[in-house]
């Protein structure tokens, strides 16, 4: 069964621009393997380099903004869900919302579409694992836990019906993640803040 890609990809960016003029997603980054990319773009085509099918969890697209960040992850050829409308779910909600999309999936990869350096070979090590049978599994660099987490079949229903800012993290308390040590510094790398770009 295939392992299915998930791109979050509805968060709003605060800490990187509290007054939400910038949609931090659409930045293009200015160094590193994705330079002169936008972040989500140079995510969602890691993900689609390594899995081939993606979901992309996405806001509406009622602002001009959005809007662009709906055509790059579609001409990307990924299939965008719509984030819960009222928009107080979290990241948790962001997950339940693709899971929800693709039950029948044999697992998902969950990435996040701030992390624009990610090798798709550290992808293809996490899928593998949960193609081999692994409950979860997450990349580690250094000693650290990294993105993007995998999940396997049996935990769907967990991550269908996760909520919150949390994020899947109770789902990796109770199943803890095979460790696969990845010489990928790209799997700690998110972008918060301008500077990161």
């Amino acid at each position: 069964m295939e392992v299915i890609g998930v791109l979050l990809a509805a968060g709003q960016g605060r800490r990187f621009d509290a007054t939400l003029r910038r949609l931090k997603l659409i930045e293009t980054c200015s160094a590193g393997p994705a330079a002169g990319e936008p972040l989500a773009l140079a995510a969602a085509q890691a993900l689609r380099a390594a899995l081939g099918t993606v979901v992309a969890v996405v806001r509406s697209d009622r602002d001009p903004k959005q809007r662009r960040l709906h055509e790059l992850l579609a001409a990307a050829g990924c299939t965008l869900v719509a984030y819960p409308a009222d928009g107080a779910g979290g990241m948790g909600a962001s997950i339940a919302c693709a899971v929800a999309s693709r039950p029948e999936a044999g697992g998902w990869i969950i990435a996040l579409a701030d992390m624009p350096a990610i090798r798709p070979a550290t992808i293809v090590a996490v899928r593998a694992a949960i193609a081999q049978g692994a409950a979860c599994a997450a990349p580690y660099f250094q000693g650290r836990r990294g993105h993007p987490v995998g999940f396997g079949a049996a935990c769907g229903p967990e991550l269908a019906a996760l909520h919150g800012d949390a994020g899947a993290r109770a789902v990796l308390e109770r199943h803890r993640p095979l460790r696969i040590d990845v010489d990928d510094p790209g799997i700690l790398q998110d972008v918060d803040l301008p500077a990161d770009l």
